[in-house]
């Protein structure tokens, strides 16, 4: 029971991080109709960003704060502004194909310019054991658990309890009616862009002490988080959060009680099943489009 105990925490600590960057996948297909497949990528990439400016000399809070204005900068606004922008006038399977070029550059850019090495990164949360029931658990689970669901509270309320998430919302469903009333849609377009730039970089400096900073992560990361996004449902904000932290507790059960080397399969069955009994996600809710 014990084990089982710690294994679901750090399932929802890992599950978690999934979520945001599942939220991420989320808030642009919901904008935009933007598929990421560069989204691992950009988990990877800000903490690469915030070791470089360690290593000029800044100080570790100091790198956080550069780390994620860049990444706000170059994941949100030049990644719409370079390649979104101009690539979704030719549809929908283009700008794909895009960010899987993206994807491949990013990672071979820091293989080259960095290090091909796992490097190891600092952690914003305390490290050791805290006793919790009389088990004894992560203080870093706990710590990158805690901070997550902050973030993502902090987004819904964004979303559902101002004018600004309204507007946001308003721009996601209907553009040309937001439009109408007043909404100024690629404003809320590109602020969609740059919240998910911040969740990325906000999983970057949660998970990458955990795993180390690796050129490759980002594979792993994406496939998981686009996996959770499509389970609990990729039109519902709480479906990628509802897929991430189950998800996460799939993935962390799978390698304790089937197999490590198997541990990716079990989430890929899960999601076939899904997709073949309820194609909408757990979470999502049915779309219907005139042809």
């Amino acid at each position: 029971m014990s084990n089982l105990f710690d294994l679901l925490v750090a399932g929802l600590a890992t599950g978690a991080i999934y979520a945001l960057v599942a939220v991420g996948f989320t808030l642009l297909w919901q904008t935009s109709q933007t598929i990421n497949f560069a989204q691992g990528e950009f988990v990877m990439l800000p903490a690469f960003l915030m070791l470089a400016a360690m290593h000029v000399g800044a100080p570790f809070w100091l790198a956080i704060i550069l780390g994620i204005l860049l990444s706000m900068i170059l994941l949100g606004l030049a990644f719409k502004l370079l390649l979104v922008d101009p690539m979704m006038r030719h549809g929908v399977l283009p700008l794909a194909i895009a960010t899987m070029a993206l994807a491949i550059g990013i990672k071979e850019a820091v293989k080259q310019f960095y290090s091909a090495e796992a490097s190891p990164f600092p952690s914003v949360v305390p490290t050791g054991d805290i006793s919790i029931l009389g088990h004894a658990v992560s203080l870093q689970s706990i710590g990158v658990l805690v901070v997550a669901i902050l973030a993502v509270l902090g987004l819904t309320t964004l979303l559902n309890r101002t004018s600004l998430g309204h507007q946001m919302q308003a721009a996601a469903q209907n553009p040309t009616v937001a439009r109408i009333i007043g909404v100024p849609v690629e404003r809320m377009i590109l602020l969609t862009f740059l919240i998910n730039a911040f969740l990325v970089a906000l999983a970057s400096l949660l998970i990458t002490p955990i795993y180390l900073a690796k050129f490759s992560s980002g594979e792993v990361l994406g496939q998981a988080a686009f996996i959770a996004a499509i389970v609990g449902g990729f039109n519902q904000v709480r479906g990628a959060i509802a897929g991430g932290l189950l998800i996460g507790v799939l993935d962390n059960l799978a390698a304790a009680y089937v197999s490590t080397q198997y541990r990716a399969a079990v989430p890929m069955i899960f999601l076939i099943a899904v997709i073949l009994f309820r194609p909408q996600g757990l979470l999502g809710r049915a779309e219907e489009r005139t042809v």
